[in-house]
């Protein structure tokens, strides 16, 4: 009960009804992701073989075109299932040949064909590569990364679907050795809408009232926990939707469900290539900066009490993520050590939340 002690008065009586049971978590936050996708309902690492055209891929990097491939797996009776696969490059940062020797893929699969199948529902899907082949280190970032996925899952039902894979690659042009690598796919957004009976909105920005506040609350304090200021929930790019690696979804109207994405720019990943933003002159990605929003303050106490109520359960999938190794795994824990001990001191909720909030 220490940590208890340590806490501001009206974030005391907030933790004590949950602790009592006098209280529960806002339905908004509806944690643990729900979904009757088959790929994303287990967290087991999923066994598959893509055979390629890899050389071109990696080489002319098609964003439009799809190349012509085969995925494989062995489905639950053990049985090597075939998949007609289009496979083409996808993203922004990760595509360029400067950042990601092998890029980040995008995988088109027969809408037919997958009934009945661990794809059963889906189309396309995002896969988040290992990005430099010959650095092992970086498939210890695809892990962080999908880790960030499986805790925001943990935290709320609004969130994308993440299934981590062991993927052996095949060029099928003979110029690539074959190798066996981390990756993990990433719900559809529209599959996603569906799921959560909501619509993406399309608009280019919109006002921070109008966003969902707990779920806006519960979002940028992640991003604070995490170490990830790469993103914007109310404006998108010139050129996009809404947001910045953030997507809207709502009923038609406000108020905007924002739910993020894309977390390599995070201390929480820490990619060798990741530097923060400069308009906020920080150190590194290391460097928190809460970047939520002031109108929604009154609901901090409550924010921080489900965080609490979460830490065990966040913690237990950084110890047991597969993969990681021992030193991943000590960074990954110090730097959740410090949101957490954040969270409960009050100098330090003043400092870096209230005095820091937009």
């Amino acid at each position: 009960m220490n940590s208890i002690r340590r806490l501001p008065g009206s974030t005391l009586i907030t933790l004590l009804g949950f602790l009592f049971g006098c209280a529960t978590a806002p339905a908004q936050y509806a944690d643990g992701l729900d979904t009757d996708q088959p790929i994303f309902t287990a967290h087991d690492v999923f066994t598959a073989r893509i055979e390629a055209p890899l050389s071109t891929l990696i080489k002319e990097r098609p964003e439009e075109k799809y190349l012509d491939g085969m995925f494989y797996y062995v489905d639950a009776d053990g049985q090597e299932q075939a998949l007609d696969l289009k496979i083409r490059t996808r993203g922004k940062y990760r595509l360029q040949k400067r950042t990601c020797n092998f890029p980040p893929i995008r995988l088109n699969f027969k809408k037919g064909q997958v009934k009945e199948t661990a794809f059963a529902g889906q189309d396309k899907l995002k896969l988040v590569s290992h990005c430099q082949t010959r650095k092992r280190s970086f498939e210890q970032l695809v892990l962080r990364e999908y880790l960030a996925y499986r805790i925001y899952q943990s935290l709320t039902n609004q969130s994308f679907g993440a299934r981590l894979m062991r993927i052996t690659y095949v060029d099928t042009e003979g110029k690539n050795e074959t190798i066996e690598r981390y990756g993990f796919v990433i719900e559809d957004n529209d599959n996603l809408g569906d799921r959560l009976g909501l619509t993406r909105a399309t608009i280019r920005g919109i006002k921070a009232e109008e966003l969902d506040a707990r779920q806006a609350n519960l979002a940028a304090v992640y991003m604070y926990m995490i170490g990830n200021t790469d993103f914007s929930l109310i404006l998108g790019p010139a050129d996009d939707a809404c947001c910045h690696n953030a997507i809207l979804y709502s009923a038609g109207e406000a108020p905007y469900t924002p739910i993020p994405y894309d977390f390599d720019f995070s201390g929480f990943v820490d990619a060798p290539y990741a530097d923060p933003n400069p308009r906020f002159k920080l150190r590194s990605v290391k460097s928190r900066l809460y970047r939520g929003r002031c109108m929604n303050n009154e609901l901090l106490d409550e924010t921080f009490a489900y965080f609490l109520e979460k830490e065990s359960a966040i913690r237990g999938l950084i110890d047991g993520q597969v993969g990681l190794d021992e030193r991943n795994r000590n960074e990954v824990t110090r730097f959740v050590n410090g949101f957490f001990d954040d969270i409960q001191n009050p100098k330090s909720i003043q400092r870096k939340f209230i005095n820091k909030c937009i």
